[in-house]
């Protein structure tokens, strides 16, 4: 018989979620036929699985070792039987995670370029892996089923702040709030061309997942378009902060938040992002990358904003901010366009 206390990281979840993540090989089917069985109870109770877990709630699975081992994997196993070994990457040495913002629940860091957000293979080293890893070490889990979440993606190319959540319950809430749009997210970036009004751009937007690149439309296009379910609304805010002849620094605030959004929509009002290959000018990168050395997008998760009334632990309201990044004050420097003080002014512009 094993017995398994919930923690506070692991509460405010669905007592059927908790189980499959303890035992991931068994089967739902499984899972449900035990809790029928009484073979798992939750506070010596019999249970069907909808119950809401909370801190302190004791569950107890009358398995045989064997049985244990076979459902919850051996890993899992050995740690329940006693091993106090913390979980550390195997694996050549990661970036040093950047930490702007953190409480009990939420994890905000700054990711560099040419980090993944989430793994695309195996062997991939994924800013999540690094988070958790981080975690492991700070909160000393042991045969904890709560694994760290990230709750914002960004692509690996595009730096900036990443939301993760560090408990179900800052997973939950954090997921909530990006998809009711509560939080407020602004990046900068630097595009081709002179934009010297602020503007709201709105369009429709489809993905090709075949070749993971988004296409944008018009209203008027979206109007006479035959196929308008493959499409989603979107809008976009820009703010321009400082230009020259060829390129201007904008502060982008994200209203919607699709794949590729910004990117693309930038590029179909014609002033792609400097450095993106996917969807930017050819000449124009050409120019920042033999003048600078620029090998990827522009593009930095700049500002977050999560108000206090998005969550009844917090206090007050989260403002979290980055540095404007090395390569952009690189550009705008050898562009003769900064100025002391343009961090303020960025900070200044919403």
């Amino acid at each position: 018989m094993r017995e398994f206390t919930i923690s506070d990281l692991e509460a405010g979840q669905r007592f059927d979620k908790y189980l499959f993540k303890l035992l991931p090989h068994s089967g739902r089917n499984f899972i449900y036929k035990m809790l029928r069985k009484k073979n798992i109870t939750l506070n010596g109770k019999k249970a069907d699985g909808n119950e809401k877990i909370g801190q302190g709630d004791l569950v107890k699975i009358y398995f045989s070792d064997e049985t244990f081992e076979k459902f919850a994997g051996k890993d899992k196993f050995n740690d329940c039987h006693g091993s106090q070994d913390i979980f550390i990457s195997n694996k050549k040495a990661s970036p040093k995670l950047d930490i702007i913002y953190e409480n009990e629940d939420y994890l905000l860091v700054n990711k560099p370029v040419g980090l993944l957000s989430q793994k695309a293979d195996l062997k991939d080293i994924a800013l999540v892996d690094m988070i958790e890893e981080y975690l492991a070490q700070k909160q000393r889990r042991h045969c904890s089923t709560f694994k760290a979440g990230i709750c914002n993606r960004l692509d690996r190319n595009t730096s900036g702040i990443v939301a993760a959540g560090k408990s179900i319950y800052g997973l939950q809430k954090l997921s909530e709030g990006f998809r009711l749009r509560t939080y407020l997210k602004y990046y900068i970036t630097v595009v081709k061309g002179v934009i010297d009004k602020r503007a709201l751009i709105t369009g429709y937007l489809s993905k090709d997942e075949h070749i993971n690149k988004v296409h944008i439309i018009n209203e008027q296009e979206y109007r006479q378009c035959i196929n308008k379910e493959q499409y989603v609304a979107i809008q976009t805010e820009y703010i321009p902060v400082c230009s020259c002849d060829c390129l201007t620094l904008l502060k982008v605030h994200l209203l919607t938040g699709k794949s590729h959004q910004i990117r693309a929509h930038l590029a179909y009002m014609k002033h792609p992002i400097a450095g993106d290959v996917k969807y930017g000018d050819n000449d124009f990168n050409q120019y920042i990358f033999h003048q600078y050395g620029v090998k990827s997008q522009m593009l930095h998760a700049y500002e977050l904003h999560i108000p206090k009334n998005s969550d009844d632990k917090l206090t007050q309201d989260i403002i979290a901010k980055t540095d404007i990044p090395d390569v952009f004050i690189k550009v705008l420097k050898g562009e003769k366009i900064w100025e002391h003080g343009i961090q303020e002014v960025l900070e200044a512009l919403h």
